[in-house]
């Protein structure tokens, strides 16, 4: 029987090693982790084979595509995210009081909620709590935390975070009333078959899933794997009301293009995804005032667009 190895006390923590293995395994790359920390990858990869000895299991394994977790690796990584994150987050709010700097919150949002529902609400915020300051960003510009809130586009689901149900989806065809005006008195399945389909990009999905969950969903026929497809839903429903094709608007996100007459839903048929949107936080967060106050601020400005 193998020796039990010793545990290890915070006084003995190979520190380097354990932010090389999260620079490398955040970016599942070697190149990305060791520019991230301005060292060379044979350095690098020193330091996870040191880590890796000492713990007496891989980390990371070689593919011939590429890197990959291994259980061990899966399991430490998340934790190496959330405390190296709080410590970063921590020593910059004391710089920041020590400079007599605002308190801050920084925010993630998908950027066709942000554009279309978030940034009044985050104004609204500003206008009530002018002493908090906000740093917003995307998921597609920034995908690591650490965040104090957000925004986040999933199915429901049991999580360690805190989530606040903002919505589900339910996505209708949407086009500009003048092609809705040309093509009326066709069928739904008609009118798709005549007009440009606009997709919006969802990662690790194909280019057209939501468009054939919704010709499922509708009982109809016709091809979905055609068309345009855009980086974000909002730039789609933009093409949209452009007259140039047909795209899937939730009608929560677009309900005021929508009751303006700037964008036509010629049919009835709804599409109920199993996503929405949820408020995530982590729970230990919610013992910070200016956190409690933007959940509260953002729950309330939902109840009343209700």
């Amino acid at each position: 029987m193998a020796a039990k190895r010793a545990t290890i006390d915070r006084r003995r923590l190979p520190l380097n090693a354990l932010r090389a293995f999260e620079a490398v395994g955040s970016q599942l790359s070697f190149t990305v982790g060791a520019q991230s920390l301005s060292v060379t990858q044979s350095v690098i990869s020193r330091h996870i084979a040191n880590l890796e000895d000492l713990l007496g299991q891989k980390l990371i394994e070689r593919r011939p595509g590429g890197i990959a977790l291994t259980e061990a690796g899966a399991r430490l990584l998340p934790v190496l995210e959330k405390s190296f994150g709080l410590l970063e987050t921590t020593v910059n709010d004391l710089i920041d009081a020590e400079e007599g700097l605002q308190r801050r919150l920084k925010i993630q949002m998908p950027p066709t909620f942000l554009q279309q529902v978030g940034l009044p609400m985050i104004h609204g915020f500003r206008e009530a709590f002018p002493e908090i300051a906000i740093d917003i960003v995307t998921s597609e510009t920034d995908v690591t935390g650490p965040f104090s809130a957000a925004v986040i586009y999933d199915q429901p689901r049991a999580s360690d975070q805190i989530r606040d149900t903002l919505w589900m989806v339910q996505n209708k065809a949407v086009c500009s009333p003048e092609l809705a005006r040309r093509c009326a008195g066709m069928s739904l399945a008609e009118f798709l078959r005549s007009n440009t389909l606009l997709h919006a990009r969802n990662r690790g999905e194909r280019r057209d899933s939501v468009w054939r969950a919704f010709v499922r969903q509708s009982g109809i026929s016709c091809p979905t794997d055609r068309g345009l497809t855009f980086d974000t839903g909002s730039l789609a429903v933009r093409s949209a009301m452009a007259g140039h094709g047909v795209a899937l608007a939730d009608t929560v996100l677009f309900a005021e293009e929508l009751a303006d007459g700037r964008l036509a839903a010629p049919y009835e048929q709804v599409q109920q995804e199993g996503h929405g949107y949820f408020l995530a936080f982590e729970p230990d967060s919610l013992a910070e005032d200016d956190i409690v106050a933007f959940r509260s601020w953002i729950i309330a400005a939902f109840s009343r667009r209700g």
